[in-house]
């Protein structure tokens, strides 16, 4: 995936035909849309196979972090590819200093703080706002340099503060992590026909807030019909990833990665108008 990203920024930079910096600019924006989404799946592959504390609190590196990447530690290389994403940010600022990249770069400083963040709050030593905190920062860095690609010399800021169904699905994604943090590592929600804790809770608001998004989208149709059908599904992934967290609270599995990834489709949808 990262080979791809980077065959696809090379590509939009030699076809761009906007000049040499503007060409280096789209394509560096490019991959890191694609660094990006790799990111965030990877820090789905972490927590979907326990090893959100596989590094313990140590951060951002340790001594032998590249060696742990190439035994499969999915947290080890979570790291390093926000390392890379950080550094193609820096390179963006320094070519083309503008509101967007700017924005993305600040954004990804204060992600990899609260990154930090969701170490302890596995650990149990920080309330779960900050692990939801740290997966709507990780979706604005994509949205971020994704909006910039497909509206160029349009504000990020504006174009979100135009955009409801952004709203409610960063909403959900935001809820989403909180419920992660919540429930603690490798702790089980458990079956509730009321909620009586506070991870439950947590999910309740989770699922209204995906009922939201839902209702959001439909009322928009056809605005975004692509995204609609799609958070439909979700709301059925979501109900079988509460099944497996339950089954296997350690590490439920796979299904983690896909609900993000129907996330990121999601993103796409509405931000390429998918229809």
């Amino acid at each position: 995936m990262l080979l791809a990203a980077l065959v696809a920024g090379l590509w939009r930079g030699f076809t761009s035909h906007r000049g040499l910096v503007l060409n280096l600019v789209n394509g560096l924006e490019t991959s890191e849309v694609g660094f990006a989404i790799i990111l965030i799946l990877l820090g789905s592959i972490v927590e979907g196979f326990g090893y959100g504390l596989s590094l313990g609190t140590r951060w951002p590196y340790t001594r032998n972090i590249v060696v742990l990447m190439a035994r499969g530690d999915p947290e080890a290389a979570h790291r390093l590819v926000a390392t890379l994403v950080g550094l193609v940010a820096l390179a963006l600022v320094i070519l083309s200093p503008n509101v967007t990249t700017i924005s993305g770069l600040s954004l990804i400083v204060v992600t990899a703080l609260f990154g930090m963040g969701t170490l302890y709050v596995l650990a149990g030593r920080a309330p779960a706002f900050v692990h939801g905190t740290h997966g709507l920062l990780a979706y604005g860095v994509f949205l971020v340099y994704l909006t910039s690609l497909v509206y160029p010399g349009l504000s990020f800021w504006t174009y979100l503060g135009a955009i409801g169904a952004l709203h409610a699905l960063l909403l959900a994604v935001f809820l989403g992590g909180m419920t992660t943090g919540q429930r603690g590592f490798g702790t089980a929600i458990e079956p509730f026909v009321r909620p009586r804790k506070g991870s439950q809770w947590t999910i309740v608001a989770h699922v209204s807030a995906a009922l939201l998004l839902v209702a959001t989208l439909g009322w928009m149709m056809p605005a975004y019909p692509v995204a609609f059908f799609l958070a439909v599904t979700q709301v059925a992934v979501g109900f079988l990833l509460f099944h497996a967290v339950n089954l296997k609270p350690k590490d439920p599995g796979i299904l983690v990665a896909f609900h993000q990834f129907m996330v990121l489709l999601m993103c796409l949808a509405i931000v390429l108008r998918w229809r």
